[in-house]
């Protein structure tokens, strides 16, 4: 990328030009109709808050103690997560609402569904079965498919359809399975995790295209524009190292998150090129930790091992409790909990995979993706020229691991 690539730019004037950045891009209307998110804990913005028992939440102390006024919200981060920053990039104020959270007597059309709804609930899997402690996928297309129905009430099919033909529907998921899956086998082999892969891929493929089953499914719905956000480096997160007694990371969980985003790239360029209309877009995550891995210092961070809240080894012997202890510097920290990024994080993670390269998000990016309508007829590769392309913060992250460099 030229002599951008031969400069050093100090943590700090990277983080202001983040902001810059950030601000710049937030302060704009809204770039799609509405966004509707499905998901885990990555994505959750509060609908476990609703759930009765013991669902997996955060709405309480410390986290949130970065979001505005420091309240708990029911997001697993010390502020926003992912899906805020990519929300912010698209022209919105931040997520949609938590779905559990919308009411009937309001007129507002955020509340209306109009401008997005957030099912994604901590804890959720593509194929596990969460015994009423979290929502479903299906569950989750389920509770869509009530919100697609009282859009159409309010706007007429035709208005109805074109709205979501043109919305974001943002799928951030498989992290869990990925656990469960570890979590019961014994001996790893490579014929039981490509058995594990391809059964929850299958599975991952029926909540997208259109399944004959009790309910109907995305695509079905009328959803056309896929924002799909892969899975991280697990094997990488507190939790995992606590695992191990070397402190290193996990590498199975790696190789099965890492062969599991390699299937999902299959399947979504099978399911458009048989889906009429559909267009996406795969983020990812696992990308942006293992940059950020490669080259901690150059981005400002200082600690990519422990969590910024815990106790015990790597912080990971406990969630981000009341009782729990938490860094002052968050801003130098990868990992907020035992498995959850930080703000800072999904921060950078949002800015590489709305404008990155293919290395971040392909194929093509998530502004590609929420412009295709506009562009859809070009043929000039041009277009896609983003002028924040050659930021020094993306730059950074594209950079090749150092001399030795291993995960």
């Amino acid at each position: 990328m030229g002599s951008v690539n031969k400069r050093v730019f100090p943590p700090l004037l990277l983080f202001l030009l983040f902001d810059l950045l950030l601000n710049t891009v937030g302060a704009e209307a809204g770039k799609v109709p509405a966004i509707y998110v499905f998901g885990d804990s990555t994505a959750d913005v509060g609908n476990n808050n609703y759930l009765p028992g013991n669902s997996p939440r955060a709405n309480f102390p410390h986290n949130g103690i970065d979001f505005p006024f420091s309240r708990p919200t029911g997001r697993f981060s010390n502020g926003y997560n992912g899906v805020d920053f990519l929300a912010m990039h698209m022209g919105f104020r931040r997520s949609p609402p938590p779905f559990l959270s919308l009411t009937k007597k309001t007129k507002h059309q955020i509340m209306k569904g109009l401008k997005g709804v957030n099912f994604a609930s901590g804890g959720s899997g593509i194929a596990l079965d969460s015994m009423g402690r979290t929502i479903t996928m299906t569950e989750q297309i389920q509770n869509f498919a009530m919100i697609k129905s009282n859009i159409t009430a309010r706007i007429g099919t035709k208005t109805a359809d074109h709205l979501l033909s043109q919305s974001i529907f943002l799928i951030s998921t498989g992290g869990n399975d990925i656990f469960a899956y570890y979590s019961q086998i014994n001996s790893p082999n490579n014929t039981g995790e490509e058995l594990f892969v391809t059964t929850l891929v299958s599975k991952y493929g029926n909540h997208v295209k259109p399944f004959t089953s009790l309910w109907q499914e995305l695509y079905a719905l009328g959803a056309r524009k896929f924002g799909v956000v892969d899975v991280p480096l697990i094997g990488c997160c507190p939790y995992p190292r606590s695992l191990n007694t070397t402190g290193g990371c996990i590498d199975t969980m790696n190789e099965l998150a890492l062969g599991f985003n390699n299937a999902v790239r299959t399947l979504m360029q099978n399911l458009s090129m048989t889906l009429k209309g559909m267009k996406y877009s795969i983020g990812s995550s696992y990308a942006v930790v293992l940059s950020i891995m490669k080259n901690p210092e150059a981005l400002g961070y200082k600690e990519i091992r422990t969590a910024c809240c815990g106790a015990g080894k790597f912080n990971a012997g406990t969630g981000c409790t009341p009782n729990a202890t938490y860094c002052s510097d968050r801003h130098h920290y990868l990992f907020w909990d035992m498995l959850h990024p930080t703000h800072r994080t999904s921060k950078l993670a949002g800015l590489a995979i709305y404008y990155g390269s293919q290395k971040f998000a392909a194929p093509i990016n998530f502004k590609q993706l929420v412009e295709w309508r506009k562009f859809q007829y070009k043929v000039n590769e041009n277009i896609w020229k983003d002028p924040f392309s050659n930021a020094p913060i993306l730059d950074f992250l594209e950079r090749p691991s150092p001399p030795g460099f291993v995960v």
